[in-house]
C-alpha cells in the first residue's frame, strides 16, 4: 500500500483529520449558545428599556406641558398684553407701573415651579431691568439672532435644543420654549421661558447613570441627550428608520462593527419621542462570557487532536527538511539531488525548485553577458557625451563667422538656435520651468520674426506665480509652430499670444492667433508633414504623464483663427521617474 502522503493533496489530509474535529464540534457548540442567548438577551433588555422609557416620556413631558400651558397662561394675561400693546399710549410712570407688575407676575412664576431657569420677555423699548435678575426684558430686534427664530417663522410656539444663556451667576444650559405674543392682529414680541436642562437630564437618566438616552422633539431632533449619543449625520440616518408609534431597531451595523439596540418610546398623548441607545457588545456581554465558557469545553477536543496533529506534523516536516537541507548546500552549477515518487503538492514543490534553480543558472550565466554588454555601453555613452559640446563649439563658431562676415540677423539666429537646443537637452531631464518653456517659444517666435520681418507679432502673459511652476518640455512648440506655419500662410500679418494662468491645482494655457483657423474636419492625428506629428506626441505626452484628466482642446476662434487650450497639473518641483512603478511622482 503506498504512502497517503506522496500520492493526496496535504491540505484534505491535515484538515479532514482534525480541522473537522474541532471546527464542527467547538463551532457550532458556541455559536448556537451565543446565537440563542444573544437573542433572548435582546428581547428581555429591549421590554425593559420600552418600560422604562414610557415612564420617563409621561414624567418629563409632564414636567413641559406644565411649561406650555403657563406660557399660554401668561401670554394673555392682560396685564402683560396691556403693557406690550398700550406703550407709547401713556404716560411714563403708568407704563413703569405694568412693568414692576409685569415683572413680579414671572418673578413669581420663576420662584414657584423649581424647573424654569429664567424667563426673557422679548419687545419694543424694553425697561432695563435688574441684570441679576432671572426675568430680562429685552429688545425685540435681538430676536433674530436667537436659535430659535427661524422656528418660529413656521408656528406660533416652539421648543429649543438644549444651549447655553449666560445668566448673572454664570452660562447655564437649559432648553427653552417660546410663544409669540399677538394682540389684535398685531405682534407684541416673545415669551421665552427657560427651563433647566440639568434638571431634564437627570430625570431622563432616571436611576441608571451610564444610560445613553435622547429625548426627541416634535421634529424629530434631539433636544436633550446624556451620555454616549450618535453624530447628527449618524442620527439623520437611523431616525428615517422610526415608525410612528414606539418600536426597537438594530442599528449601525453597516459601518461595520456589531452596531446598537435601538428602542423609542412615543405617546400619543406627547410630543415627545424619548430613545435609548445600547451597544450591542454591552447586551450580548453575557452571551460572550457563555461562549467562552463553552470554549474551554473544546479545549479537550484540542487535546485529543494534539496528537493526531503531531503525528500528521512529522509526515509533513519529512519532505519539507529534505527541501531546507538541499536549499542550504545548493550552489551555483550543483546538481539538485530531490525524491521524485512524491505526487501531491511536495512533488510539484520538488519538481518547480529544480525548474528554479535551473533558470537561476540560466540567468547567472546571462547576467555575465548583460555585464559585459553594459561595460561596453557605458564606454560608448561616454564617448556619445562629447557630441553637445562639439555641435555648441559648431553654432559658436558659426556665430563668430556670421559676426564678421556683417550678418548681424544671422548671428542673432544662430545665438537663438543655440539656447532652443539648450534648452530642449535640458541635461536630460524630461520637465523644465514654465519660463525656460517661454524662452525656448520665445527664440523661435524671434527667429520667425527675423525671418518674416515686420508681418509677425507675438505676446507672452504669464503672471510671476507661474513662471516658478515646471512643465514637460516642448509643449508649445507644435501649437505655435503650426500658428506661424498654417495659421499665418500666406499673410502679410498676423498675431500669435500665449497666456498661461494657474487656477488651483491646474495650469492653463492658451495659444491663440488670427490666422486662417482650423479646417473643417481637420483630424491632427492623421500623418503630415509638419503639424499633426508634433500635436499628437503633446497629447500623447501629457496623457502618460499625468493621466486622462488633463490634455489640449483645439477650436477655432470666433473672431477668426485658431486657439489651442492646454491644461496641466501644478507642478511645485520637478517630478521624478520611478523605476518600480513605471511613472512620474
Amino acid at each position: 500500500m503506498s504512502n497517503p502522503f506522496k500520492k493526496y493533496r496535504i491540505d484534505y489530509l491535515f484538515f479532514g483529520s482534525f480541522a473537522i474535529l474541532i471546527v464542527a464540534v467547538l463551532g457550532c457548540t458556541v455559536w448556537t449558545s451565543y446565537a440563542l442567548s444573544s437573542k433572548e438577551l435582546a428581547e428581555t433588555t429591549s421590554i425593559n428599556q420600552q418600560k422604562l422609557l414610557d415612564q420617563l416620556n409621561q414624567e418629563i413631558a409632564a414636567r413641559l406641558v406644565t411649561i406650555e400651558q403657563i406660557s399660554l397662561s401668561t401670554s394673555r394675561d392682560n396685564t402683560l398684553v396691556g403693557f406690550l400693546a398700550g406703550h407709547g399710549e401713556e404716560d411714563e410712570f403708568t407704563r413703569l407701573q405694568n412693568f414692576k407688575d409685569v415683572q413680579q407676575s414671572l418673578a413669581n412664576l420663576t420662584y414657584s415651579i423649581p424647573l424654569i431657569q429664567g424667563i426673557d420677555l422679548y419687545m419694543k423699548r424694553p425697561f432695563v431691568g435688574d441684570p441679576q435678575s432671572y426675568i430680562q426684558f429685552r429688545d425685540l430686534s435681538e430676536a433674530p439672532s436667537q436659535i430659535w427664530y427661524e422656528a418660529m417663522k413656521l408656528s406660533d410656539s416652539a421648543w429649543t435644543q438644549t444651549h447655553v444663556i449666560h445668566a448673572f451667576r454664570g452660562d447655564v444650559k437649559v432648553i427653552s420654549f417660546v410663544r409669540s405674543i399677538e394682540y389684535n392682529n398685531r405682534h407684541l414680541g416673545y415669551l421665552v421661558i427657560h427651563a433647566k436642562a440639568e434638571t431634564l437630564e437627570n430625570m431622563l437618566a432616571g436611576s441608571s447613570g451610564e444610560a445613553n438616552r435622547m429625548m426627541l422633539g416634535a421634529d424629530g431632533k434631539p433636544m436633550l441627550a446624556i451620555g454616549r449619543v450618535p453624530s447628527d449625520e449618524q442620527w439623520a440616518a437611523w431616525s428615517a428608520k422610526l415608525g410612528d408609534g414606539s418600536g426597537v431597531l438594530r442599528v449601525g451595523r453597516e459601518s461595520g462593527g456589531s452596531g446598537s439596540l435601538l428602542v423609542y418610546s412615543r405617546s400619543d398623548n406627547s410630543d415627545w419621542t424619548m430613545v435609548e441607545i445600547t451597544p450591542w457588545k454591552q447586551i450580548t456581554a453575557g452571551s460572550l462570557r457563555l461562549a467562552q465558557f463553552v470554549g474551554l469545553i473544546g479545549v479537550g477536543a484540542i487535546l485529543l487532536a494534539l496528537l493526531l496533529t503531531l503525528w500528521l506534523g512529522r509526515q509533513l516536516s519529512k519532505p519539507i527538511k529534505r527541501l531546507v537541507r538541499e536549499m542550504n548546500r545548493y550552489s551555483v552549477g550543483s546538481p539538485v539531488e530531490l525524491p521524485d515518487d512524491y505526487r501531491n503538492e511536495f512533488g510539484y514543490l520538488f519538481s518547480g525548485y529544480r525548474k528554479q534553480m535551473e533558470r537561476i543558472d540560466e540567468l547567472y550565466r546571462s547576467l555575465e553577458r548583460r555585464h559585459e554588454q553594459q561595460r561596453r555601453a557605458e564606454i560608448e555613452a561616454l564617448q556619445a557625451n562629447i557630441n553637445p559640446h562639439f555641435l555648441y563649439n559648431t553654432l559658436d563658431q558659426l556665430n563668430w563667422m556670421a559676426i564678421a562676415a556683417e550678418q548681424p540677423e544671422m548671428s542673432r539666429i544662430l545665438e537663438l538656435m543655440g539656447r532652443m537646443f539648450r534648452i530642449s537637452l535640458s541635461n536630460g531631464e524630461s520637465f523644465i520651468t514654465v519660463a525656460e518653456e517661454i524662452e525656448h517659444i520665445g527664440c523661435y517666435l524671434e527667429i520667425q520674426q527675423l525671418r518674416r520681418g515686420d508681418g509677425l507679432t507675438f505676446e507672452v502673459d504669464a503672471p510671476e506665480d507661474v513662471l516658478r511652476l515646471y512643465m514637460p518640455k516642448m509643449i508649445l512648440q507644435p501649437f505655435v509652430e503650426n500658428a506661424v506655419i498654417h495659421g499665418l500662410h500666406m499673410r502679410d500679418r498676423g498675431n500669435v499670444s500665449i497666456r498661461i494662468r494657474r487656477e488651483e491645482t491646474r495650469l492653463r494655457i492658451v495659444v491663440e492667433d488670427d490666422g486662417a483657423g482650423l479646417r473643417a474636419g481637420l483630424d491632427l492625428e492623421r500623418k503630415r508633414k509638419t503639424g499633426g506629428y508634433g500635436v499628437r506626441n503633446v497629447k500623447e505626452r501629457i496623457k502618460a504623464y499625468f493621466g486622462e484628466l488633463y490634455g489640449v482642446a483645439l477650436s477655432n476662434r470666433p473672431e477668426g483663427g485658431a486657439r489651442a487650450e492646454i491644461v496641466l497639473p501644478v507642478l511645485l518641483e520637478r517630478p521624478g521617474f520611478s523605476a518600480e512603478r513605471g511613472e512620474f511622482g
